[in-house]
């Protein structure tokens, strides 16, 4: 018989310990999961279509990953996968995949809209299959500290979707800062103002007010999922569009923001957040029809990180800018060339300043007094085969949920104080709270639909 003694205290120290990794910078250990060796990797891909579509292709490259089964609630999306692989079981219902495959899959993609992220990834650690999940890691901040505590108990391989963590530029970019390059930081400046962004995937709304008869090739229910329900409407959710609306997406900074902090927040070794306020459109701010259902079109939010060793002091504040709101221009001029990456960290040391561009190398500055700086010497990894070969018992990956979930924990802090603009927010990470503002904390995690109920939400 299980010992009941030993479960319950075995389950508040992994509480204890996932508490403590959210409060200060996870030291990883065996919990984050090391995969005994196998020769064939039995993977299932949820969600084929769009960057479902990019993922499959990446697992089917790996000479030792065997995709077994697909699923997609667009019978579209399914069938192009299905005849790329037409030795793949398919399902519509990701539940029915995972009850089906339970005994004949060894890890799941989950690459579908914010909103069924944790459904589907706590499901499958559940069942003791290793998770690649999309960025970023959940919808809200209560289901990332749920799943991350679930696969450090688990002991699962698990990975971030934050590709470019695996290339030499920010793996690059981490050494230089852990190495001091640039001294002691004391800012740190993100952005990501891509120029198509607002018109492909912000709408302003409102939504629709009569939906239209969903097309037979779209499951609308499953697609919903844990979500409230709302009648379907043609090219405003499905596909891709959907991270416009509060309901299904998580904002641009939810959404990029993984890939932009990753690096700086390994960098700095860094913890939660003492505190975090926003600044917003106001065109958006001042809609009632708008602030209550989608995500605004810029947006402006500043963290205050407790220092450490890496730091100048004992505060660091992060800065984040998108949409209409943009780095300060002495910020933009550090750097020589013109145009400023649209999408890019800096951070400010006391030596000098490092400028990290979205998928390329970074850039120590001024350049003239870093000219016989020696980089690292690094190569570009597949952060998808990575995750394979961990599975198959390599190394643990680069974007394991103990390392990842923090960081997804403290950006999404800023979709909250998006919500409850120009109003500073005080963090109490342990208890996963703002004391002070009861009004932020029902921003914290959902009420999924009825029958749609997993872990508690």
């Amino acid at each position: 018989m299980k010992n009941q003694n030993r479960s319950v205290s075995r389950r508040k120290f992994l509480g204890s310990m996932t508490a403590a990794a959210f409060a200060a910078p996870f030291v990883a250990n065996s919990s984050v999961g090391f995969a005994s060796p196998k020769s064939k990797l039995k993977h299932a891909c949820i969600g084929v279509g769009g960057m479902g579509w990019h993922d499959l292709q990446k697992f089917m490259e790996h000479p030792d990953v065997e995709i077994v089964a697909l699923c997609d609630v667009d019978a579209n999306n399914l069938q192009r996968s299905a005849e790329a692989l037409p030795d793949a079981r398919t399902y519509s219902d990701w539940r029915e995949l995972l009850e089906q495959e339970r005994d004949r899959i060894d890890s799941v993609n989950v690459t579908v809209p914010d909103h069924n992220h944790f459904a589907i990834a706590y499901r499958a650690i559940q069942d003791g299959k290793h998770v690649y999940c999309q960025k970023p890691m959940c919808h809200d901040v209560a289901e990332v500290r749920k799943l991350t505590e679930a696969s450090i108990e688990a002991g699962v391989i698990t990975q971030l979707g934050t590709q470019h963590a695996s290339g030499k530029g920010d793996r690059s970019a981490v050494q230089l800062i852990k190495n001091g390059a640039i001294g002691k930081v004391k800012h740190v400046y993100l952005c990501s103002n891509r120029p198509s962004a607002i018109e492909t995937y912000r709408l302003p709304g409102p939504r629709p007010r009569q939906g239209q008869d969903v097309p037979s090739h779209l499951n609308w229910d499953l697609w919903i999922g844990t979500a409230p329900m709302r009648p379907y409407a043609p090219d405003i959710y499905h596909p891709t569009i959907w991270r416009s609306w509060q309901d299904f997406g998580t904002g641009w900074s939810g959404d990029i923001g993984c890939h932009i902090f990753d690096a700086v927040w390994k960098g700095l070794d860094l913890k939660a957040p003492k505190s975090v306020v926003a600044k917003v459109q106001e065109s958006w701010q001042e809609s009632a029809a708008r602030n209550g259902d989608t995500w605004p079109q810029g947006d402006h939010i500043t963290w205050m990180f407790p220092g450490n060793e890496l730091t100048e002091s004992d505060v660091l504040p992060v800065e984040w800018f998108d949409g209409e709101f943009y780095p300060p221009w002495e910020i933009q001029a550090l750097f020589p060339e013109q145009p400023y990456p649209a999408e890019s960290a800096m951070l400010i040391g006391t030596e000098g300043a490092l400028l990290i561009p979205h998928k390329e190398m970074p850039v120590l500055l001024p350049e003239d007094k870093y000219t016989d700086y020696s980089p690292p010497k690094l190569e570009d990894r597949n952060h998808y085969h990575h995750f394979a070969d961990a599975c198959l018992g390599s190394e643990k990956t680069e974007s394991h949920f103990a390392q990842s979930g923090p960081m997804t924990e403290a950006i999404l802090l800023g979709t909250v104080a998006i919500r409850v603009p120009d109003t500073v927010l005080e963090w109490d990470a342990v208890n996963m709270r703002f004391p002070h503002h009861p009004e932020a904390n029902k921003y914290l995690r959902r009420n999924y639909r009825k029958n749609w109920g997993v872990a508690g939400f």
